[in-house]
């Protein structure tokens, strides 16, 4: 049996070039999704006859609990399971069944669309999910369709949320990203439905992720807007962070209404304290969101690499990383052939 090696003394933390240290690993279990959302996976881009990743190319939940667990050993404490719509894999309770299990019990939280959580929600608390995040761009369900290429209804995401929280999934987050010119009327009614429900709704500025979602930057609505809006309404006092990395700003509801936030990472980038690592569902590793090829961590998997080769093959790619793309960010001139799409890495 192997014994276990480190590649890094037990006082060390790993870092990156910029002093980064690795704690998050975000999982995408799946590349489809049941939506067709125009600023992430467009109806004309991926019809319904696209060809997506078959079973065989994608990681099974044994080799993704295996990989996740190397990671834990290099100091991640927080995984995060997404696609994708991670509800769309069929064996989904197991894998999280066996992160749940994990030495060390890493953070480990979900984020979906929320239209099939209704569904299992109770089965993945079970399992053993701590917390779910759902993505939800509007309440009115004209708006809501166009969001999301009219698929699902936005009754099935609120029943889903209901369920999420019967079943202890909490606190739940609502993540909502707002465009100029399309959502931005949603923004006062969702505060107005989630305020005071234990909900956490946090709002992100559009984003130039990918190649296909035809993004501008007339069409981002910066945060401090969107902060004055909501602040007139329902006035909010600043909250503290609660660790290096955590990307949204978060404030209160002065009348205990609760909390709300704002992931502001074009108007006010966030990449000197980033610590996300990212799994695709076949296997590549990414340490941006931005990024244009990921690291094969696949093949040397199913080669028959040890968990001590594979720590090793981490931490250098850990260690040679100097990703800041929202900080170099030139919107007049985005050159974004070739960057890795959304739904592959889980935004």
């Amino acid at each position: 049996m192997e014994q276990p090696v480190s590649v890094l003394p037990a006082t060390e933390v790993l870092v990156d070039r910029l002093q980064r240290p690795l704690h998050d690993l975000r999982i995408s279990v799946i590349d489809r999704c049941n939506f067709r959302c125009p600023y992430c996976m467009p109806e004309d881009r991926y019809p319904r006859d696209h060809a997506f990743l078959a079973a065989a190319e994608r990681l099974t939940a044994a080799e993704i609990a295996r990989i996740a667990g190397v990671f834990v050993e290099l100091g991640v404490g927080k995984l995060r399971l997404t696609g994708g719509e991670p509800l769309l894999r069929r064996d989904l309770p197991e894998i999280v069944a066996l992160l749940a299990a994990l030495p060390g019990a890493p953070d480990l939280a979900l984020t979906s669309n929320g239209v099939l959580l209704a569904r299992d929600a109770a089965a993945l608390a079970q399992a053993g999910l701590k917390r779910i995040t759902v993505s939800l761009d509007a309440l009115d369900p004209q708006i809501f369709a166009t969001l999301s290429g009219n698929r699902g209804h936005v009754e099935d995401v609120l029943r889903g949320i209901d369920a999420a929280e019967r079943a202890g999934l909490a606190p739940i987050k609502i993540n909502c990203v707002v465009q100029r010119g399309v959502n931005e009327s949603q923004v006062l009614p969702l505060v107005e439905h989630f305020r005071g429900s234990g909900a956490v709704l946090r709002f992100i500025e559009y984003m130039d992720v990918g190649t296909c979602n035809r993004w501008q930057m007339a069409a981002v609505v910066p945060s401090r807007e969107l902060h004055a809006a909501i602040h007139a309404r329902w006035p909010l006092v600043a909250v503290q962070s609660a660790y290096r990395g955590e990307v949204a700003e978060r404030y209160r509801f002065a009348d205990g209404g609760g909390e709300i936030g704002f992931i502001s990472s074009v108007s006010q980038p966030f990449c000197g304290d980033c610590t996300r690592a990212r799994l695709s569902a076949d296997g590549r590793l990414y340490t941006c969101l931005f990024g244009r090829s990921g690291r094969d961590l696949r093949t040397p998997l199913r080669a028959g690499a040890s968990d001590a080769e594979l720590r090793t093959l981490i931490a250098t790619i850990w260690r040679a990383r100097r990703d800041r793309y929202s900080e170099e960010r030139q919107p007049e001139s985005p050159a974004r052939e070739g960057r890795v799409e959304m739904y592959r890495i889980g935004g």
